[in-house]
């Protein structure tokens, strides 16, 4: 009698995974994307420098108890480390976002962001000794004509180019930072690594967050998505994709890549009536075409 419940368990489950998977996988390409909307929204008000000390500080504390409950596993001398990570990892790239936002509209940063698995692979190469091979390499090249393509470009009029070149540096900061943290912190608990490096890094803003506060009060629109930002964006979201990765791994979470500059631009459309432009539709089939060929090169 036990037997078929026996192999009836794991045929539910792998049915539930079945839809679950790509569900978390959606749900997370909306989130990431979303971020896009919640800078655009906050950053004229906040500033980028006080703005990403929230985001920062937020997201920090959201992922704390995974550090608390490992910090045996990082001692003192670890510190300075997760500290440079953190600033080259998060700090620098959320200000490039933020500086971006107050620039362009939000679809512009979401689909420079999908350069990073194209600069993981080519810092990599460049540094660290990978291969990269023709394939990846022709990616890289369609990939660099898409962010020139995007920084063509005009939205209401203006010119977006300094707006796109941000994203494309803060999504080169992205792929030498996942690159040190695979050398550097590899064998450490993921969350407890983004709470650490998250937390170093609202450290090293705190001081400029501090000088360039808003003297102005800050409108309720703008505390709300600066928190969404940092506790769903940032905290919540990482929680998700380290779920993810340790369910169905790191290749296949990854494919999230994708979603993300869909979501950003369609969220910025929807709620901001942001308009999508032809520069940014070529840019973004130029930049997940890449990316999709680099992909299936692996």
């Amino acid at each position: 009698m036990s037997c078929p419940n026996v192999a009836a368990a794991p045929s539910r489950s792998q049915e539930s995974a079945r839809w679950l998977d790509p569900l978390e996988l959606g749900v997370l390409g909306a989130i990431w994307g979303a971020s896009f909307l919640f800078m655009r929204v906050a950053a004229n008000d906040f500033g980028p420098a006080p703005l990403v000390e929230v985001r920062l500080a937020l997201g920090s504390l959201v992922l704390l108890p995974f550090l608390w409950r490992d910090r045996s596993r990082f001692p003192l001398r670890l510190w300075p480390k997760l500290a440079l990570i953190g600033a080259i990892n998060s700090a620098l790239p959320f200000l490039l976002f933020a500086w971006a936002a107050q620039r362009a509209p939000a679809g512009i940063g979401a689909i420079a962001n999908a350069m990073t698995v194209l600069f993981t692979a080519l810092v990599g190469f460049l540094f660290f000794g990978e291969r990269i091979g023709t394939r990846r390499a022709l990616a890289l090249v369609v990939g660099f004509v898409g962010v020139v393509v995007l920084a063509s470009g005009k939205a209401a009029g203006m010119s977006i180019g300094a707006a796109a070149a941000a994203g494309a540096l803060a999504s080169l900061l992205y792929g030498l930072g996942i690159n040190l943290v695979r050398r550097h912190l590899g064998g450490l608990p993921p969350a407890a690594v983004a709470s650490a490096t998250l937390g170093s890094a609202a450290l090293l803003t705190l001081p400029v967050a501090i000088a360039t506060w808003p003297v102005q009060p800050l409108p309720a629109a703008a505390w709300l998505s600066a928190a969404m930002l940092g506790v769903l964006c940032t905290g919540i979201a990482f929680v998700m994709y380290y779920r993810l990765i340790a369910r169905i791994g790191a290749s296949r979470a990854s494919t999230v890549t994708y979603l993300v500059p869909l979501f950003g631009v369609g969220w910025a459309w929807w709620l901001l009536d942001e308009p999508l432009t032809w520069t940014m539709a070529l840019a973004g089939m130029l930049i997940l075409g890449s990316v999709a060929f680099s992909q299936r090169a692996r």
